[in-house]
């Protein structure tokens, strides 16, 4: 079923561009959603946007999974456009879909938005009222330094919408709902930008977990082998620091902590293998959220990349 209408912002000159159906390829890491991304695009005259938080990054191939052989001759978008150590948050991926968006209707081919980070996937086809809300990096430096109760005090103590639902299970949504609150007044005056409806289908890729696991495991081998640490290393020797490390992902996190010299490499492996399984299933644990919010996901049966395109193509629309 196609779901929509929804809104996508654009200025009024660019919403005399044709609107076009999105196909969404979503699924947990390591699911093969590049591989049928690119297999359907090529049985469409497609393009690929990808919706992952850390193929933004130049200079980070191994340890973000982007294998840009794997798109051959596809057009893709959104991969390698900014430094290490450049902040890149879901405001700028609003921005930039649109700019993709624009660029594959007008080329003539048809959109496909693939990847794993549920958040970016959902603020485009069904956008949270307070989403624009940008940062506030003076506020966040203070409440950075105050405790979990402390938050929640202060998350108390004020006067919250009935349409903002703030996440308190970790520190770090309860710093963004206050950043939020904060941010209110202003965000209320801002000029509304121009909306148009376009359609969307989403298609989801859900491996059996044995399944699931296996391939985790072996691809954070094979990355290893290709040069994870190496990679790392060479980050650093851009001047891109341990602490920053930590933003950009799981196999950084803990290869900054094995090189600084915090973990040996078995307990670096252990825990890091440990945590990308524990990342998978919450990625799962948020496409199941996104359907308790209404967004219709068609769960394709776990096969072939072949037998898995061939189920889109059968049931997608326009």
């Amino acid at each position: 079923m196609i779901n929509g209408p929804d809104s996508l912002h654009f200025s009024s000159e660019q919403s005399a561009v044709p609107v076009k159906n999105v196909i969404i390829i979503l699924g947990p890491t390591a699911s093969g959603k590049t591989a049928l991304a690119v297999a359907l695009a090529k049985k469409i005259n497609g393009a690929i946007i990808s919706a992952d938080s850390r193929q933004v990054y130049r200079h980070m191939d191994i340890g973000t999974g982007k294998d840009l052989k794997e798109y051959e001759d596809i057009p893709y978008y959104l991969i390698d456009i900014c430094e290490p150590g450049e902040k890149y948050n879901l405001s700028h991926f609003q921005h930039d879909f649109q700019k993709a968006y624009l660029d594959i209707v007008k080329s003539g081919r048809q959109p496909i938005l693939c990847g794993g980070t549920g958040l970016y996937i959902q603020s485009v086809i069904q956008e949270k009222p307070y989403s624009h809300v940008p940062v506030n990096a003076e506020l966040r430096e203070e409440l950075e330094t105050l405790s979990r109760e402390e938050l929640l005090t202060r998350l108390d103590q004020q006067s919250i919408p009935a349409d903002l639902k703030i996440d308190i299970s970790t520190r770090k949504r309860m710093i963004r709902g206050l950043e939020i609150l904060a941010g209110l007044a202003k965000y209320q005056t801002l000029a509304k930008p121009v909306s148009i409806p376009f359609p969307y289908q989403v298609f989801g890729i859900d491996p059996p977990v044995e399944i699931r696991r296996a391939k985790i495991s072996q691809r954070l081998k094979q990355r290893i082998d290709q040069g994870l640490t190496e990679e790392v290393q060479h980050l650093l020797s851009r001047g891109v620091t341990h602490d920053d490390l930590q933003y950009y992902g799981l196999e950084y996190k803990y290869m900054s902590h094995y090189l600084s010299g915090d973990l040996d490499w078995e307990a670096c492996f252990t825990k890091l293998e440990t945590e990308i399984h524990r990342y998978a299933k919450r990625q799962m644990t948020y496409f199941r959220k996104m359907e308790k919010d209404n967004i219709q996901i068609h769960w394709l049966e776990y096969g072939s990349t072949e037998q898995m395109c061939e189920e889109i193509l059968n049931t997608k629309k326009g």
